[in-house]
């Protein structure tokens, strides 16, 4: 049976989740350490930085943070977290370490420092020496590890009968099974509760007294429970493109996914039909889309990555339409469809989704949303198109049907904001992945201690979009200087000119 909600974070506290690091956990490779009643977190040894292995990106360090497979049993088994960092541009006017909590799951930390630095504003990377993390179960933090052949025949989330929802059931069975032989103990410990002691092992080891922390979409519900965990360890943090954990129902999950996706389906469409430079302007946009469904899901739609193989319709929803939201690369994607649908049909053939990524079991892990049985399911499926008409077996249908059976160490509940410290909760109006309802909810969960920057444009990720929002989280991270509340920035390519000063929302 699940644990409940605040359970799962007082269940580890109280086995000296908490307690080893505050003995002072040797966070180098093999010492250990024993646990103390709770005491502070004492000065542990520093990581042993070096530059990391790639040469053409100069400037970044790397280093390796040993932490317990299971916080509730620290003297068990332990795995190696990969950290990266830069160090900070003007050491003169260094305030300290600030750490990223990376997105997905699945997406790399110790990537984001090596390769994409330049996310963060010139003056965070200034001040601040950049750190991150590949988390646990990800990239080089002894990743989830599955049989291909087993990956490559993931059922179609299509079900049509009961006995495709038993066949997914069983098949899920057996994956999580070839995933934890392949995996390692470290399978059954991928939850963010258990990632939440892994981030403040890493602020002893950066010997910071308290952590300043970006978190960025999946990284905002690391963020959120960390502040939850330790109110009095944090110093700044800021959740950039908000999760909302306190959605508990699994109807209220994908009816909130599904309309965050069709908002920005319809910006598109409402952008098409208004510039000249769309290539689709001038045209029914809705009807062209609606087309190359039909061929996707005859099997005759090509896929621009794979010329000759046919793309299915879930895939062309997915990694095609959505993955341009995500950039608000609007101009991009009707290039993208213009061009699919100039090209000459295949013929018709089968087609298969995409495999879902190894990381799926850390999502499995931190979302309790159960479907009875298939007739349950399918009326998921027939809100979530009423929802999104435009977007069918949108992803998050495909994340619940590879999370049936499996169980949920870190289930949904409301955040305990007892403590916390202001907290810049950051949201775009037009988000495709996280509504800017969830980061209203997260903030007002927050209470007093949650203000709400918004950013009045589109795609997943706000905080370099312009110098308003730029300046309200720099002034933030390095000043503490909080934004008024209601404060509103427009976009840079809107009516309002780059630079324009923030304005107070309603």
């Amino acid at each position: 049976m699940p644990l409940t909600d605040r359970s799962v974070l007082r269940r580890i506290a109280a086995r000296g989740t908490a307690l080893a690091v505050a003995a002072g956990m040797a966070v180098t490779a093999g010492l250990t350490a024993a646990p103390a009643a709770h005491a502070s977190p004492a000065a542990a040894g520093p990581l042993r930085w070096a530059p990391c292995d790639d040469p053409a990106r100069p400037g970044a360090e790397c280093a390796t943070l040993s932490v317990p497979v299971d916080w509730a049993h620290p003297g068990g088994p332990r795995l190696d977290l990969a950290v990266a960092r830069r160090k900070a541009t003007d050491p003169g006017a260094r305030v300290g370490s600030m750490v990223f909590g990376p997105g997905g799951p699945g997406d790399s930390g110790v990537r984001m420092v090596t390769d994409r630095v330049s996310r963060f504003s010139p003056e965070v990377r200034r001040r601040f020496d950049i750190v991150s993390f590949d988390p646990r179960g990800v990239g080089r933090s002894n990743p989830v590890t599955c049989s291909s052949v087993l990956l490559a025949g993931r059922p179609s989330p299509e079900l049509k009968s009961q006995a495709d929802f038993d066949a997914t059931m069983a098949y899920n069975r057996r994956l999580r099974a070839d995933c934890r032989a392949r995996t390692g103990p470290v399978f059954d410990h991928l939850d963010t509760a258990q990632t939440v002691r892994d981030v403040d092992a890493l602020r002893v080891a950066l010997g910071e007294r308290k952590l300043t922390f970006h978190g960025s979409s999946y990284g905002t519900l690391l963020g959120a429970q960390y502040a939850e965990t330790y109110p009095r360890r944090v110093r700044a943090m800021v959740l950039e493109s908000v999760m909302d954990h306190s959605v508990a129902a699994t109807r209220d999950f994908l009816r909130a996914e599904a309309a965050s996706a069709d908002d920005s389906f319809r910006e598109f469409v409402k952008w098409c039909d208004a510039t000249a430079h769309c290539a689709l302007h001038g045209r029914d946009v809705r009807a062209v889309w609606q087309a190359l469904l039909t061929r996707a899901g005859r099997g005759e739609l090509e896929d621009p990555a794979k010329p000759g193989s046919p793309l299915s319709s879930p895939d062309l929803v997915n990694k095609v339409a959505f993955r341009k939201f995500y950039e608000a690369d609007y101009a991009g994607l009707a290039t993208a469809i213009a061009t699919m649908h100039a090209g000459e049909p295949l013929p018709a053939s089968p087609t298969s989704t995409a495999p879902l990524p190894p990381a799926t079991p850390v999502f499995c892990s931190d979302w309790h949303l159960p479907v009875r049985d298939y007739r349950m399911y399918a009326s998921l499926v027939a809100m979530m198109n009423r929802t999104a008409p435009d977007l069918p077996y949108l992803l998050p249908i495909h994340m619940v049907a590879a999370c049936l059976g499996a169980p949920t160490a870190n289930p949904q509940h409301r955040l305990d904001a007892r403590g916390v410290p202001p907290i810049l909760v950051s949201n775009a109006l037009h988000d495709p992945a996280t509504g800017y309802p969830w980061a209203v909810s997260v903030a007002r969960q927050l209470g007093r201690s949650g203000v709400l920057l918004t950013y009045e444009g589109h795609g997943h990720g706000s905080v370099t979009n312009g110098p308003c929002m730029e300046n309200a989280v720099d002034s933030y991270l390095t000043d503490l200087t909080l934004p008024p509340r209601g404060t509103s920035c427009p976009a840079p390519d809107s009516v309002n000119a780059p630079g324009s000063p923030p304005r107070q929302l309603p």
